[in-house]
């Protein structure tokens, strides 16, 4: 997930990439908080929403119009043909929170090239925000007004980071707490704030670092490009260059391997 991005022209693609987040958000914003929301449990155990579902549906079917010859890896729907060039979609990340009435939720579209990431937008609508990115051509926000770029912090010590660990619950079923113990008593400030949103915080230069586990493929991909065209650097918790170790660890890239060094020491005592 730290390979260099190449210089190849995406701009069609990232152009098709905010229109899907538009359909995305055509479907999504109207049914939150909605009365009459229908709620399922997937055999994972996890909520789905009939918003999920419309929203990835809305995707996929522009996609299947205008990338036919693309594949699709989708949290609801699964996956679809077998190329070089494959969209990752999380139509509603923090599911949880949107059937709540919690407005920190939003879809999540990447395109990923051999498997490594290129393109990446995140809309959460609730909040009036979107992020997006491309390879080599920054990162980038918007609210009502006119897209800025944006960029990781400048922060070089752990006892000045700001990190969110996303919750207890998930890094001790991971086996992590001692590692998530020695981050606390390490850095500055230590916050959950949770889902794709903490990430979309550490790219403007808000939070210094942000890690979780169990996370699939749709749940991060998108926030791949993001990071690292704002500056930072994201890998697996063990410091992989991969999508698929189910962990992740973004950082503001100075301070990556001193985060890493921290939890090794922890796994060694």
């Amino acid at each position: 997930m730290t390979a260099p991005l190449t210089a190849t022209d995406f701009s069609a693609d990232l152009a098709l990439a905010l229109r899907l987040a538009d359909a995305a958000d055509a479907q999504s914003l109207p049914r939150f908080d909605a009365a009459d929301l229908q709620v399922s449990l997937k055999a994972d155990h996890s909520h789905v929403t009939d918003a999920d579902l419309a929203t990835e549906r809305a995707i996929r079917e522009i996609l299947h119009a205008e990338r036919p010859g693309d594949g699709i890896l989708g949290e609801e729907y699964g996956t679809e043909g077998d190329t070089s060039r494959q969209w990752i979609i999380d139509p509603i990340d923090g599911t949880a929170n949107f059937l709540r009435g919690v407005p920190l939720w939003g879809t999540m579209i990447a395109l990923a090239v051999d498997g490594d990431p290129q393109v990446g937008v995140v809309s959460m609508p609730a909040l009036g925000r979107r992020w997006w990115a491309s390879a080599g051509n920054g990162s980038w926000t918007a609210t009502s007004g006119e897209p800025r770029r944006i960029s990781v912090s400048g922060v070089d010590s752990l006892d000045d980071a700001s990190v969110s660990f996303q919750s207890i619950s998930q890094w001790a079923d991971a086996g992590k707490l001692p590692e998530l113990m020695a981050l606390t008593d390490r850095v500055w400030r230590d916050r959950a704030y949770g889902d794709i949103f903490s990430y979309m915080l550490l790219a403007e230069g808000r939070l210094d670092m942000v890690a979780e586990f169990d996370v699939k493929e749709y749940d991060i991909a998108a926030a791949v490009p993001i990071v690292r065209e704002a500056g930072g650097r994201m890998t697996s918790f063990d410091g992989e260059d991969t999508l698929s170790a189910l962990s992740a660890l973004a950082s503001n890239g100075i301070l990556h391997a001193s985060f890493l060094s921290l939890f090794r020491d922890v796994q060694r005592s």
